[in-house]
């Protein structure tokens, strides 16, 4: 199972809120996580099949930046 790892600009669980039925769409339910108070706003996602460039444009759509880290 590969983990993909970003930072983000989501500040807020409203935002994560608002991100979860379409990151349940890529990654699915319970496959991802957020830590809101790290100072990067991490976002985590378990799968084997989602590539970095899906989870960085899903969350450019929604008005988030985010990029990976390695």
């Amino acid at each position: 199972m590969e983990v993909l790892v970003f930072k983000t600009s989501v500040q807020s669980p409203e935002s994560v809120h608002k991100l979860t039925p379409v990151l349940n769409t890529l990654a699915g339910f319970n496959k991802w996580n957020f830590a809101l108070d790290d100072c990067d706003r991490i976002l985590r996602i378990i799968s084997p099949t989602v590539k970095a460039q899906e989870a960085i444009q899903v969350l450019a759509k929604n008005g988030f930046d985010c990029e990976e880290l390695e």
